[in-house]
C-alpha cells in the first residue's frame, strides 16, 4: 500500500521532501485502514442478540469517521499548499477514502442492524400490504365489475319480462275488447229484438185493445139499438095506450080508431 502512495507521489512531480512529508502525513491512515479493514471482517451481526457486536462496530465505524474527518482535513491543509501538492493529496485521499468508506459502510450496517433488519422487515411488510391492498382493490373492482353485468343481465331480463307482460297485456286488451264489442253487439241485437218483440206486443196488444173496442162498441151499439127498439115498442105501446078509450058499462079499452 505504501508503494502506491509512493508512485501517486512520484507520478505527481513534488519534491522529494514535500514529497516525504505528505508521504508521513498519510501513512499511517494506511496503516490503520488495513488494520480495521481486518478487524471489521471479525464482527458479524447475525441476530438482535449481537450487542456486543453491534456495539464495537458503533465503536469502528466512530473511530474510522474521525479518521475519515482527519484525512479530509489534512487533505484540505495540504492541499492549500500548493496546486501540484493538491493533485497528490487528492489521490491520496481518495486512494484512503475509497480503502476506507466501504469498512465504514460495511462497520454501519453492522452497527445498524437491527434498524436495517427492522426497516428491511418493515419495508417487507409496507410492500406485503400494498399487494395486499392492491389485491383487494382489483377484488373490489372484479366484484363491481360483476355486480354490473350481473345488474345489466337481470335489467335486460327485467325490460324482456316487462315487454312480453305489456304484450300480453295488449293482447288480454284486444281480446277484452273485441269480447265486449261481441258482447255489445249481441246485447244490441238482443236488445232490438226485444224492442221489436215489445212493438210486436205492443201492436198485437192494441189490435186486441181495438178488437176488444170494436166489440164493446158493437154490444153497446146493439144494447143501444135494443134499448132504443124497446124504448120505440114502449112508447109505440104507450101511445096506443093513450089512443084506447074505457067502456063505461063494461069497463073494457078500445081503440079510437077502431
Amino acid at each position: 500500500m505504501n508503494n502506491k502512495l509512493q508512485l501517486i507521489v512520484k507520478e505527481s512531480g513534488l519534491e522529494t521532501i514535500k514529497a516525504q512529508y505528505i508521504l508521513d502525513k498519510f501513512t499511517g491512515y494506511f496503516e490503520m485502514a488495513a488494520e480495521w479493514e481486518r478487524k471489521a471482517k471479525d464482527i458479524v451481526v447475525m441476530d438482535e442478540n449481537n450487542k456486543v457486536e453491534m456495539q464495537m462496530a458503533r465503536v469502528g465505524r466512530l473511530f474510522l469517521r474521525d479518521k475519515r474527518i482527519g484525512i479530509e482535513k489534512t487533505r484540505v491543509e495540504l492541499k492549500e499548499q500548493a496546486l501540484r501538492e493538491g493533485k497528490a493529496i487528492d489521490g491520496i485521499a481518495n486512494v484512503l477514502k475509497a480503502l476506507i468508506i466501504p469498512i465504514e459502510e460495511y462497520l454501519d450496517k453492522q452497527e445498524r442492524f437491527v434498524e436495517l433488519k427492522e426497516f428491511r422487515l418493515a419495508e417487507e411488510k409496507r410492500i406485503e400490504e400494498e399487494r395486499r391492498v392492491e389485491q383487494e382493490r382489483l377484488a373490489r373492482e372484479e366484484a363491481d365489475r360483476k355486480e354490473q353485468e350481473r345488474i345489466r343481465i337481470e335489467n335486460i331480463k327485467l325490460k324482456e319480462e316487462a315487454e312480453e307482460r305489456e304484450r300480453k297485456m295488449e293482447e288480454e286488451r284486444k281480446i277484452a275488447e273485441e269480447l265486449a264489442r261481441v258482447a255489445k253487439e249481441k246485447a244490441d241485437k238482443q236488445l232490438a229484438e226485444e224492442k221489436a218483440r215489445a212493438e210486436e206486443e205492443r201492436i198485437r196488444l192494441e189490435k186486441i185493445a181495438m178488437a176488444e173496442k170494436e166489440k164493446a162498441d158493437k154490444i153497446i151499439a146493439i144494447q143501444r139499438a135494443r134499448l132504443e127498439s124497446e124504448k120505440a115498442d114502449r112508447e109505440r105501446v104507450q101511445k096506443l095506450l093513450d089512443e084506447q078509450i074505457e067502456c063505461p058499462f063494461c069497463h073494457k079499452k078500445f081503440n079510437k080508431k077502431i
